[in-house]
């Protein structure tokens, strides 16, 4: 007998109706499809091109009421009918035997999408269409110039469906998409690397990428050792993201509450209201971002410090986390932010913009405003050290270049660094515009950034990294 497959609407309704017949008190149903195309390129030549689906259906039921509520989740991937039921009385029986909820809270009021009706948007190897023949081009450059080029493009549309026994019923498509390319000398010995972020690449250049990776190539004919220790550095916006984001992540209420952050407040409470930088900086996010457009309510799989499975459906606005400098607001659910004292919730939204009020100008501009110092392309391997401090660790790649009387002069060794992107607020020197941004370090899993190039006077370069 063949399985049965569900569109996206039909595994909403028969999930919610399976969930009740099982005797559940409320459930949400999450059903991401997901449509992806890829490029991939190595040794100039073209290696590898599909496209692919995928289907991934969250089942969240809750049993009992009130302070009693207790939840099940279970996800799965590729449901049919059958195995939908399975997943059902699965997430059931979970809620059944696990422990009343500390987030419970009343399921969000139900809104329909007008796209509720629509099938799943898709994406192909033809959003590569202006993007592959210009790829193409680089590559022959390359070889001509005895270069080496490596790397990938993604491209991949999300849609979303959240259904639930309070009547949700919304929907939505987002596209995300970006472009890692990594140029290497004829030799090996030197290497830089240039990525984007896009939603659809007609906004990706692959001739400009491969002309900045030019550059850079060349800045590295000339190698310089440069020991270690406290160097005047400009970060462009790449670098400014892959520090950010961590920054951005660390955000969390709870954790705050705590006292298992940096945005901690000693001996109890959070630093909502302090001022981390003299600079008027600002960090906010919107769902309605030109270009960063993301999910515009809350989507929770899983219940956590900052977010809530209650929550799912919950209506996303513009947010401040950092205004002027001072710590604004901090993510929480609807039980967390009564948990220490918010006004509102504050969950998690799925892109930011870092600025500086006034800032203009590029990472050329802040170079040749420098004097003597370093350019620092990019980051990898970050970890955390300390949480309570913001402390990370990680290796420079791909890039570091030695900056005297304002140019750049030649590329030196690698370094292992220690910084606080928090602390570093602080201590910004310079800054420029503000514009898109592609994290080296966390882009394929959160691209939808924006962020300046900075300028930071004393940047811990810790210890020379043998890493190449």
């Amino acid at each position: 007998m063949t399985a049965i497959q569900l569109t996206p609407q039909d595994t909403v309704e028969r999930g919610l109706a399976l969930a009740a017949a099982e005797g559940a008190d409320g459930c949400v149903i999450i059903v991401a499809e997901t449509s992806s195309a890829n490029l991939r390129w190595a040794n100039n030549t073209l290696t590898t091109n599909g496209a692919m689906r995928g289907s991934h259906v969250t089942v969240i039921a809750t049993v009992g009421a009130g302070e009693g509520t207790a939840t099940g989740v279970v996800s799965r991937t590729a449901v049919t009918d059958d195995s939908l039921r399975q997943q059902v009385s699965a997430a059931v029986a979970t809620a059944r035997a696990a422990t009343p909820a500390e987030d419970a809270r009343p399921l969000v009021d139900g809104t329909t999408s007008p796209d509720w009706d629509d099938e799943p948007e898709e994406t192909s190897v033809t959003v590569y269409e202006k993007f592959a023949p210009a790829l193409g081009e680089t590559l022959q450059r390359a070889t001509s110039e005895s270069r080496w080029l490596y790397g990938f493009a993604d491209h991949e549309v999300v849609t979303l469906y959240v259904g639930s026994s309070a009547g949700l019923r919304l929907r939505q498509a987002l596209p995300r998409g970006f472009v890692s390319s990594t140029g290497k000398s004829g030799d090996l010995s030197q290497s830089a690397w240039a990525g984007a972020a896009t939603r659809d690449f007609t906004d990706i250049d692959p001739l400009a990428l491969d002309a900045e990776l030019t550059r850079r190539l060349g800045w590295a004919s000339r190698t310089v050792a440069v020991d270690p220790g406290r160097h005047a550095t400009v970060l462009p916006p790449t670098a400014v993201a892959d520090l950010t984001t961590y920054l951005f992540w660390q955000l969390d209420g709870r954790e705050a509450f705590e006292g298992r952050s940096v945005f901690a407040k000693p001996p109890g409470g959070t630093r909502v209201g302090e001022t981390l930088s003299s600079k008027p900086v600002q960090l906010r996010s919107d769902p309605s971002l030109p270009g960063l457009e993301t999910f515009p309510f809350a989507v929770a799989r899983s219940s956590g410090a900052s977010q809530s499975v209650f929550d799912n459906g919950l209506t996303l606005s513009a947010t401040d986390w950092i205004r002027d400098g001072k710590l604004e607001t901090l993510m929480t659910s609807r039980h967390t932010a009564e948990l220490i004292g918010a006004t509102t919730a504050a969950p998690p939204i799925d892109n930011y913009v870092l600025s500086i009020d006034g800032a203009t100008g590029t990472t050329d501009d802040l170079v040749a405003g420098m004097g003597n110092g370093l350019l620092l392309t990019c980051l990898w391997y970050i970890r955390m050290v300390d949480p309570q401090t913001s402390l990370l660790t990680g290796l420079t790649r791909d890039g570091v270049y030695l900056v005297e009387n304002g140019e750049v002069t030649g590329a030196v060794n690698n370094f292992r660094f220690n910084e606080s992107p928090v602390d570093l607020l602080s201590r910004i020197g310079a800054a420029g515009a503000t514009v898109p941004s592609f994290s080296r370090e966390w882009g394929d899993e959160f691209s939808r950034t924006a962020t300046p190039p900075l300028l930071i006077p004393d940047f811990n370069m810790s210890s020379v990294s043998q890493a190449s």
